[in-house]
């Protein structure tokens, strides 16, 4: 389950991004609290705060995998986590200052989000430099490992100092968690790193990353599905906050208990990705995830009670880890090294730039209907788009092939 875990880079990666994430979920959470705080209970001013922070990455993912192609992409890294760094910390000094309003927490979220959107491409594409091809299967899902490990903690941490101190020291917190990857990015040797040489045209590389995916329809199906799971069903954090407070009457700390139930579903699902991880991912993974996924969180939004709803979210995560971990490995994995990162900066903006479309649409759906009512209908929006997806690339496969079917990876 650990082989990646052998190349010396890649637990320093791996053991920076532990503390980082912490406190990047520990900002998450106290963000999204403290806008309903500043907003009295609004859903739509959350939904903004969302769309912010998530927006830079339809504007500037793409342009990012282009450099991920051209440059250091370790030293990139170095100087983007330092300014994710420096926001969660101005964040926290206006907030214990006392002086900080709504539109405080929503010019920070919009620079994070500038911060990500260049981070996000760059760090997916330096994975493979870290372990090798070989092992990157079993990379990708020991990062959502990590990424979810710190998902249980961090949240379950900020409600209970949200409630005993307030937001401000979280946003600290998280600024300063950030030393810890800069810290093992720092200290890993790059002549053990397993690069490539990037493209040499110089005019047209982004375009030609375009054309490269456009000829693949299996690839434009994973990627349009990507798009649907993350639009749609992965509005967690802003839907279990109204769901928490609006309908349950809980506090900060139930908040954090539902992310963190969440989060024990995508550990376990991110630990069997790993166990299982080995040759190319099966596309049955991707579309059979996709379609738990999505039954699984709309028949989570029906639960009555904040316990039985805490509950149903444990088999969500593992569907959705699933479909996630499978569908990052089958992209990498389709794709020649030296145009890996454009495809990830598309697969990157396809995967976080429904964020801003997908918050803003959670916030009406809830102002409108009520708090169940994102769950629901997106769940139903990720089975139907998953059910497309594979009836698509079904009928690609028969032009191309002649013989009906799924291509044999697809099962």
């Amino acid at each position: 389950m650990f082989r990646s875990l052998r190349e010396r880079n890649y637990r320093y990666y791996a053991s920076g991004q532990v503390v980082s994430l912490t406190g990047t979920w520990m900002q998450r959470a106290a963000q999204d609290w403290l806008v309903l705080e500043l907003s009295d209970g609004s859903p739509a001013a959350l939904g903004v705060a969302v769309a912010l922070q998530f927006l830079p990455t339809l504007l500037f993912t793409l342009y990012a995998g282009v450099i991920a192609d051209r440059v250091d992409k370790r030293r990139l890294l170095i100087a983007v986590q330092s300014g994710m760094g420096l926001c969660g910390v101005a964040l926290g000094l206006l907030d214990v200052g006392g002086v900080v309003e709504l539109w405080h927490v929503y010019a920070l979220a919009l620079g994070l989000g500038c911060f990500s959107a260049v981070d996000a491409p760059v760090r997916q594409s330096f994975v493979v430099e870290m372990v090798g091809a070989r092992e990157l299967p079993n990379a990708v899902a020991l990062n959502s490992m990590t990424f979810n490990l710190a998902r249980i903690v961090g949240p379950a941490i900020a409600g209970v100092l949200i409630t005993l101190i307030g937001t401000g020291p979280v946003f600290l917190v998280n600024g300063l968690s950030t030393g810890a990857v800069v810290l093992g990015l720092l200290l890993m040797d790059p002549s053990r790193l397993h690069r490539t040489s990037g493209a040499t045209e110089e005019s047209g590389r982004l375009l030609a990353g375009l054309r490269y995916v456009s000829r693949s329809p299996r690839l434009i199906v994973v990627l349009a599905l990507v798009c649907c799971v993350s639009t749609f069903g992965m509005n967690f954090e802003n839907a279990f906050a109204v769901i928490a407070r609006n309908v349950f009457d809980r506090d900060a700390a139930g908040y954090g208990l539902l992310i963190t139930a969440l989060a024990v579903g995508t550990l376990s699902g991110a630990s069997l990705a790993a166990r299982r991880a080995g040759g190319r991912p099966r596309l049955r993974l991707v579309f059979g995830g996709a379609a738990a996924f999505g039954a699984l969180e709309a028949a989570a939004s029906l639960m009555p009670s904040y316990r039985s709803f805490a509950v149903a979210l444990i088999p969500v995560g593992i569907a959705v880890m699933t479909c996630t971990t499978a569908a990052n490995s089958t992209v990498q994995l389709s794709v020649e090294p030296e145009m890996r990162g454009r495809v990830m900066g598309l697969y990157m903006m396809l995967f976080l730039g429904g964020r801003p479309v997908g918050g803003l649409l959670s916030g009406w759906l809830a102002e409108i209907f009520n708090g169940r009512a994102p769950l629901l209908l997106g769940g139903i929006g990720v089975v139907l788009a998953s059910l497309v997806g594979a009836v698509v690339l079904a009928r690609s496969s028969e032009r191309e092939s002649g013989s009906p079917g799924l291509p044999r990876e697809a099962g």
